[in-house]
């Protein structure tokens, strides 16, 4: 059940998608809506690149940072408001997203966030390489889900009117953290349109998926109510590139 749903507030250009995508799962689930925005530096990181180890105070620049967050969650709240969410907070984190969004994420049913859209304003758009970003930065989906514990919904920077949960494609190597990540996510897979089961070289896992890849978990996923489809591709490429 999702009750609980952390969204990134980082004023980029695929904000607008990524709340309304948001917005549309708070309203279907009854669920409570929190906007993190984040400095982009702690203060004890940001002291000892300053030489300000020991002042008590943060300096301008970094109430400059504050202002500038809280500025973004103001204007969140204001859209959220718009969009009939009921209930709604916001969180302002003195850390860099990445950081923030991992530790918010222990709190939360399930963590929204933009496929490069990291970019503010005045940056190339989503979807292109923006060399003024760490690489941290451009791969903040990835950092958090391969390292956090919730489900996290990526959603395209022109998604603003695409339905949800539209057709979800699951990854599925039998694996201990791909059961979780299934089980997590459930709630959505059996709202989508359909499920796509996706298996990349199967065959030598064959200990995890049974006689025949993907069939017991289609099972699975069907008697919750899911559409499901197995796809198994083999390739000599890797299963990022599949």
């Amino acid at each position: 059940m999702i009750k609980t749903i952390l969204m990134h507030v980082d004023g980029g250009p695929a904000q607008d998608s990524r709340l309304r995508a948001a917005a549309a799962l708070a309203g279907t689930f009854d669920a409570h809506l929190v906007g993190s925005a984040d400095t982009g530096i702690g203060w004890p990181a940001y002291a000892l690149i300053t030489g300000a180890v020991a002042a008590t105070t943060a300096g301008t620049d970094f109430q400059n940072l504050r202002a500038a967050a809280r500025a973004r969650l103001d204007a969140f709240d204001a859209a959220a408001g718009r969009l009939g969410v009921a209930s709604v907070e916001t969180r302002m984190v003195e850390d860099e997203a990445r950081y923030a969004l991992l530790l918010q994420s222990r709190y939360a049913d399930l963590v929204v966030l933009s496929r490069d859209a990291q970019a503010a304003p005045g940056r190339p758009a989503p979807g292109r390489a923006d060399p003024a970003q760490p690489a941290h930065a451009r791969a903040l989906p990835e950092y958090v889900v391969l390292h956090g514990a919730r489900p996290v919904l990526v959603v395209p920077p022109d998604g603003a009117d695409q339905p949800l949960p539209g057709t979800a494609v699951v990854g599925w190597d039998g694996s201990m953290q791909a059961i979780a990540a299934i089980k997590a996510a459930l709630p959505l897979l059996v709202r989508a349109d359909g499920v796509r089961l996706a298996l990349v070289n199967p065959d030598p896992l064959h200990d995890l998926h049974g006689e025949e890849p993907g069939a017991d978990m289609a099972l699975y996923l069907a008697r919750h109510g899911a559409r499901v489809d197995v796809v198994v591709e083999r390739t000599r490429g890797t299963v990022a590139t599949a």
